[in-house]
């Protein structure tokens, strides 16, 4: 399978100048490259007017070729909540989401084209997986929410599932955090990357020491119910996911957020709920509870609202923060568990 191109922010720092300088420039244009790409947002050599006229065009040929390619945008929420379609160098497509709150501008990223979870309700798991992202493809979604609003969070919940691309994911995370121009200058209180719940690597991210908020896409508290919604399950079971999560929050310090998308019928019975809320009981965890979001030829629908209120109730009453999320994009297929990456025609950003 053929690479994307070498890209700047695929490299650290110090590996830019030395690509610079194997190019036959002076290793501070590296740091010019990268102030334009993580600070001003631009890749357009024009823009470059501190670098010789000469040396620009090949310089940004070199380490800032064009990864994305717009396929189409949607928009919806008064032009608030905003899903663009991309197409990489090979012709995988993805999808990003860019959605803007009074607070905060919230970038969610694919980190692959598909997934190979396989989880039944997801329309991405349902479409396979056809390949990792590179550090640069995933880094280049925020860049270009950038050009529309000033990106203050972002969450690793668009196509894939992010630690079974760890390096790149990493990689990503790395460049999105560290100061400018080494990346984007985001604080990593404010990236959040999610799991179905991959043990050996969330132990591996917990190493790291980073600040990343970690999300467990738990969807079940039982392996009955999760072994079926969540195919994962069968290697790593609800004990050893939560386990895993209690030790990353142990380690970092940080919040767990636990997610659960509500399915009628399937895993909103009171039992279940109580269930979840005893095993997250005294633990630094929210749940977020997720209106199952409606896909092509799905047999599941969302949970009836006075079920959703009565789960609600009773995982609250372990002393367990919930909320149920806000399901942005709905309309556009932009919500959880919607992101397909289908180049059917659909309304156009107005």
């Amino acid at each position: 399978m053929s690479r994307p191109p070498r890209h700047l922010a695929d490299l650290e720092l110090a590996e830019r100048r030395r690509a610079v300088a194997e190019l036959g420039e002076r290793e501070f244009r590296a740091d010019q490259l990268s102030r334009h790409y993580f600070g001003r947002h631009t890749d357009s050599p024009d823009d470059m007017t501190d670098l010789p006229a000469a040396t620009r065009a090949a310089l940004a040929g070199e380490l800032l070729p064009r990864l994305l390619t717009p396929e189409r945008e949607l928009s919806c929420d008064d032009g608030a909540t905003r899903k663009t379609l991309w197409r990489l160098f090979d012709g995988a497509l993805v999808e990003s989401v860019l959605m803007k709150y009074p607070d905060r501008v919230t970038m969610c990223v694919s980190s692959q084209a598909g997934c190979g979870m396989g989880c039944p309700f997801c329309a991405t798991g349902q479409a396979g997986l056809t390949r990792n992202l590179s550090a640069a493809e995933i880094v280049a979604q925020v860049v270009a929410g950038e050009r529309h609003a000033r990106v203050s969070n972002i969450v690793f919940m668009g196509m894939g599932e992010p630690l079974a691309n760890y390096k790149n994911v990493l990689g990503a995370v790395r460049r999105m955090t560290d100061p400018v121009p080494s990346g984007l200058g985001i604080s990593q209180r404010s990236v959040t990357v999610s799991t179905v719940g991959l043990v050996p690597a969330i132990n591996r991210l917990a190493a790291e020491k980073l600040s990343v908020t970690l999300a467990v896409s738990l969807h079940a508290p039982d392996d009955e119910a999760r072994d079926e919604l969540v195919p994962v399950n069968r290697r790593w079971k609800v004990a050893e996911v939560l386990d895993a999560a209690w030790d990353y929050e142990a380690v970092t310090g940080r919040r767990v957020s636990i997610e659960y998308a509500l399915i009628r019928d399937v895993n909103d019975q009171p039992w279940r709920a109580d269930l979840l809320g005893s095993l997250l009981a005294g633990h630094l965890v929210h749940v977020n509870l997720i209106p199952l979001n409606p896909t092509p030829g799905s047999k599941w629908t969302a949970s009836r609202p006075g079920v959703q209120e009565e789960f609600v109730r009773r995982v609250a009453a372990h002393g367990v923060p919930v909320t149920v999320r806000d399901t942005r994009g709905r309309e556009i297929d932009g919500a959880c568990g919607q992101l397909a990456a289908s180049t059917a025609p659909g309304r156009a950003v107005g």
